[in-house]
């Protein structure tokens, strides 16, 4: 398989949501906006996603569903979406990293590797 054909491209924006949180409950949310670009050749189209969600105490989540947003959107080469969703932890500090399924219009399956990024409420990283 020439790799070039199916290559996606993923960047992560975090932002702690503190009108939603209420830490003194052991609750944090966090917002993340996520921009998906196709570098590759082939043309592809969103199927499913797969996150591992992990909060500071070592408590493990893991999400899989159909889409993300509600949404399966294809992306012709060249072209990037970008949607915006959260995650709400127990701890001030946690991680997310994942996977997106798609399918590739010459038939092909493949997976896209999200990256591990960090969730931490402000001045909680030094």
């Amino acid at each position: 398989m020439d790799t070039t054909e199916h290559q996606i491209d993923i960047k992560v924006r975090t932002a702690y949501v503190e009108n939603q949180s209420a830490p003194e409950a052991n609750r944090f949310v966090f917002a993340y906006t996520i921009t998906i670009t196709n570098i590759g050749s082939v043309g592809a189209q969103l199927m499913s996603r797969h996150w591992i969600i992990t909060d500071a105490n070592n408590k493990v989540q893991e999400v899989r569903g159909e889409g993300v947003v509600g949404e399966q959107p294809s992306l012709a080469p060249g072209t990037s979406f970008q949607y915006t969703s959260g995650t709400v932890l127990e701890t001030p500090v946690g991680s997310m990293r994942g996977s997106y399924q798609l399918a590739g219009e010459d038939g092909i399956d493949f997976e896209a590797e999200i990256p591990t990024f960090t969730l931490a409420i402000p001045r909680s990283l030094h």
